[in-house]
């Protein structure tokens, strides 16, 4: 079993952004996770695409974006061309989710899906198959160092129940207030990533907390 964790970019020194980024290189960390958010879906606004370019300029390791947007399917392109491996979408801002997730493979990206901390997991279960990874979001999204939900360990043993009994290789992401006070816990109940940022960018040793991480779920 290999869970990876995915520092969030969005917890980063932004003044900094190119170290910090390096930094996540050399570590023992195997995502970035980088949070684009629209300031409708979200009451925040995050970084666009220019950012996200300067990232992938310097980044060495697989780009996990995160768009907490509305109308989503506008930008599937040009997410690609920039160039992002995976591309979640939120279940919330899909009307058509089976052709977003077709459009977004068509790219060459692997698609997933995120679920506000109220949606039910068994929405899923008609698309699980077409999923490559759900992302749960185990704070309300929009805003970093949030605490964590409880109710996420249910919802990760019912999202896996789902995916096994479809036959699915769907992994499961956490996403928000993550530490090590939660994440073997959640390993225990079926999450396959970890997205951490407060935990990872706010320590004192941002590489030594990456490998406690793994040391810690691994």
């Amino acid at each position: 079993m290999s869970i990876k964790i995915a520092p969030s970019i969005l917890a980063a020194d932004f003044a900094n952004l190119q170290r910090d980024i390096e930094l996540v290189n050399k570590s023992e960390a195997h995502w970035f996770h980088i949070d684009i958010m629209d300031g409708v879906f979200v009451p925040n606004i995050s970084f666009g695409m220019p950012v996200l370019q300067a990232i992938t300029k310097h980044a060495t390791k697989t780009i996990d974006v995160h768009l907490m947007i509305v109308d989503p399917d506008r930008y599937i392109k040009t997410f690609a061309d920039l160039g992002a491996n995976i591309l979640t979408v939120h279940y919330e801002a899909c009307t058509h989710l089976h052709r977003t997730l077709q459009a977004i493979k068509s790219e060459g990206m692997q698609a997933g899906v995120a679920l506000n901390p109220h949606t039910n997991v068994s929405l899923l279960e008609d698309t699980i198959k077409d999923i490559d990874l759900v992302c749960l979001m185990s704070v309300n999204p929009g805003f970093g160092g949030q605490s964590f939900i409880e109710n996420t360990y249910k919802k990760v043993s019912q999202l896996k129940e789902i995916i096994n009994r479809n036959g699915a290789s769907t992994k499961i992401e956490i996403d928000g207030g993550v530490t090590d006070k939660n994440a073997k816990l959640l390993v225990e109940a079926g999450a396959d990533i970890l997205v951490a940022g407060s935990y990872v960018f706010g320590a004192q040793n941002p590489t030594e907390t990456i490998a406690g991480l793994i040391k810690l779920t691994n």
